[in-house]
């Protein structure tokens, strides 16, 4: 049976692929940063459905967490022989979702899969639910029909990519020997509404937490004290200006330059007449890969010092967040082969782009593995009213199967 006769298969799996999103958004995957207790609820649903459909080699990389009640974050791994196992076709999803934020901006109860007009809503549906099931659909068309893949396939399950990922693919990096430089790599996790666009490279990302301490004071005295929320706002608005120290532009990213951008703040006081002693306020950067984080921190802890100096507080700074990646070359096999794919089932000639947001991409791609990014999708993620539609799971399944067929 060659592959076009495999991915019409898929279509009538579409009953299925909107009882699998159901069950799973069912199951809110909320990290303990959230207020939840992680995965292993979710990922014990996923795995009962799995083996009640056929999928018989399932085998668990769980991390250690003891702020959840199961003491473990779960990463599940699910293989399908292929004819040879030179290398193999990885497809990972997360199984984490964030929270849904302000419910009065949900029409519908976010843990409840409501259809309509061939959309999905729900949280989790579209990050990452909607390229969990198309994979898993993609492997039970070959499982189902008693089909080989051309090379083994296996789809990972992670945790905690949504908050950082330490005990999703950083731990697995870290942990285990799952991959091989030859392996093609690929996470539906990001795309366009059209499915044209690979995503082979992000933008370096550096999230810092700033905590500015001053001198608390009444508000009619400020000679008296040192004002932290004014150090802080002078600061948030030099750390904005790197934009232009920092001011490269690459046309694979949109925007095509590097950004810093005050995001989150602390509450500091409980009164218009106090004069603040501590500030904190955070920076989400994600800067081109032209430029070292190191130098970028050299600018950052500089105007920290000036500020420090001028209204007479200290900073304190932390890292949330570091990392770097390489990009995955354009000729990488899993780009080619995804390219053919794309085009053999959207008849679309696919586009290689860098993306500002991070993905588990990055982190692969640091320790030297070429990964690519690639959904059809609306990027409804972490939005209200979160949505997939239903007729992308269904061609992003068929994608998938001619990705795992080609030989």
């Amino acid at each position: 049976m060659d592959f076009t006769k495999l991915a019409s298969l898929i279509p009538g799996y579409e009953k299925k692929m909107v009882a699998l999103e159901s069950l799973l958004t069912s199951v809110p995957a909320l990290g303990p940063e959230n207020g939840g207790q992680g995965e292993a609820e979710k990922c014990a649903a996923l795995e009962g459905w799995l083996r009640r459909n056929g999928f018989s080699d399932l085998k668990h990389f769980d991390a250690p967490d003891d702020r959840v009640e199961s003491g473990f974050r779960p990463n599940l791994v699910a293989t399908i022989p292929g004819k040879r196992d030179d290398f193999a076709v990885w497809v990972m999803a997360h199984l984490d979702v964030v929270p849904p934020g302000d419910m009065a901006k949900w029409e519908t109860d976010p843990w409840k899969v409501v259809e309509k007009n061939g959309r999905l809503y729900g949280r989790g549906v579209e990050d990452n639910q909607q390229g969990l099931v198309s994979a898993v659909f993609a492997a039970k068309a070959f499982i189902d029909n008693d089909i080989k893949p051309a090379h083994t396939v296996k789809l990972l399950f992670m945790a905690d990519e949504e908050v950082g990922s330490r005990y999703g693919i950083q731990y697995l990096l870290r942990t285990e020997n799952l991959f091989r430089k030859d392996d093609i790599l690929l996470i539906p996790d990001g795309g366009d509404s059209a499915g044209k666009t690979i995503e082979i490279a992000e933008k370096d990302v550096l999230w810092l937490r700033l905590h500015t301490i001053g001198k608390q004071t009444h508000g009619s005295r400020p000679d008296e004290g040192a004002n932290a929320c004014l150090a802080a706002d002078d600061l948030a608005l030099r750390l904005h200006a790197l934009e232009k120290i920092f001011d490269k532009k690459d046309p694979l990213f949109a925007p095509s330059y590097s950004t810093f951008q005050p995001t989150m703040r602390l509450a500091n006081v409980d009164g218009v007449n106090i004069i603040p002693g501590d500030d904190v306020f955070c920076m989400d950067c994600r800067i081109l890969p032209c430029y070292a984080l190191s130098e970028v921190m050299e600018k950052v802890t500089a105007c920290c010092q000036d500020v420090e100096k001028h209204y007479g507080v200290k900073i304190e700074i932390e890292k949330l967040q570091s990392e770097e990646s390489p990009a995955t070359p354009a000729d990488a096999p899993v780009v080619v082969r995804l390219s053919a794919a794309i085009k053999a089932v959207h008849n679309l000639d696919a586009q290689p782009v860098g993306i500002g947001g991070g993905t588990v991409g990055a982190y692969l791609r640091s320790k030297g593995y070429n990964a690519a990014v690639w959904s059809t999708m609306d990027e409804r993620a972490h939005t209200p009213n979160e949505y997939c539609i239903i007729k992308n799971i269904v061609s992003d399944a068929q994608t998938l199967a001619v990705l795992m067929a080609a030989d």
